[in-house]
């Protein structure tokens, strides 16, 4: 195989089962679209974990960074991750509470890009969906003190000292530093894949209250 990333190339063709990407097909809303597009990425065995994607945030210098987590929720508002408050992305969210989300889903030849303004989320959410954690990531929650510098024996020991706080059997509580952002979408593109790398490129924006669908040039 070649290992040259320069000389690979993969050409997007037409997938059975999956409907060309046209302005006559897209849902009214949004979310409607990204429903059905998340269903057909569930559907598809070659996905792993369909929730999974880029949360790219930065510091008010301009200093980006990015990294994978685990779409928990979307609804009229926008998408739902949990994370530590005081994480790296946490922190440059606190302090620019903007980011944006990116949903690959290469088996199928789509992605879902979306950009906007970050919020908490009520605390009654956080910790409706942290009582459903399994126990080994409710502690886990507790004892890492997310992004920074540690040695997996301080890493182990700080667990251990969890679990002794809460044996089994107790309900382990949402840490107070610990808990959901909302990214409130002002724009979600709908990428998919065509030959030539022509691909389809159609986004939803908000304009002043009003989505409009735009045609992006690949």
């Amino acid at each position: 195989m070649d290992s040259d990333p320069a000389g690979m190339r993969r050409e997007y063709q037409g997938r059975a089962g999956v409907a060309p990407l046209t302005e006559e097909s897209l849902a009214d809303t949004w979310l409607e679209q990204f429903r059905r597009w998340f269903a057909a990425a569930v559907a598809a065995e070659a996905i792993i974990e369909p929730n999974a994607m880029v949360v790219a945030t930065s510091t008010p210098a301009g200093r980006p960074s990015a990294r994978t987590v685990l779409l928990k929720g979307v609804d009229e508002r926008g998408f739902v991750f949990f994370t530590n408050y005081g994480s790296r992305k946490g922190s440059e969210i606190a302090a620019n509470p903007f980011a944006s989300l990116v949903l690959p889903w290469h088996p199928i030849g789509r992605q879902v890009i979306v950009c906007g303004a970050v919020e908490q989320v009520e605390r009654a959410e956080t910790e409706s969906y942290f009582a459903t954690r399994p126990r080994e990531s409710q502690l886990g929650a507790w004892a890492s003190a997310q992004s920074s510098v540690v040695t997996r024996e301080q890493l182990d020991a700080a667990v251990d000292a969890v679990a002794a706080r809460y044996p089994d059997g107790m309900p382990v509580p949402a840490p107070p530093g610990w808990g959901g952002l909302l990214v409130r979408p002002e724009t979600v593109e709908f990428w998919q894949g065509r030959p030539g790398r022509l691909h389809d490129r159609l986004r939803y924006r908000n304009d002043g209250g009003t989505w409009l669908v735009e045609r992006l040039a690949p």
